[in-house]
């Protein structure tokens, strides 16, 4: 039962990280958005697949974008 509890809550908190940060990252909206939308697939990436592979994407082009070499690899 608590392993439900703990499953939902990581899911509640990383939908509601997406959507602070969706509306963050609109334009004329001052704020971390893009930065929050990460921490929620960080939270999600934990529990689905897709949210794994959409944060390595979003990881991938914030390297290629600033120049900056992933550690690790």
């Amino acid at each position: 039962m608590l392993q439900h509890t703990v499953r939902a809550s990581r899911i509640a908190v990383g939908v509601g990280l997406l959507i602070v940060g969706g509306i963050l990252s609109l334009p004329l909206v001052p704020g971390p958005g893009l930065l929050v939308m990460f921490g929620g697939l960080t939270v999600l990436s934990g529990e689905f697949e897709w949210a794994r592979r959409l944060r390595e994407r979003m990881r991938h082009t914030f390297h290629r974008m600033t120049g900056r070499a992933p550690h690790g690899g």
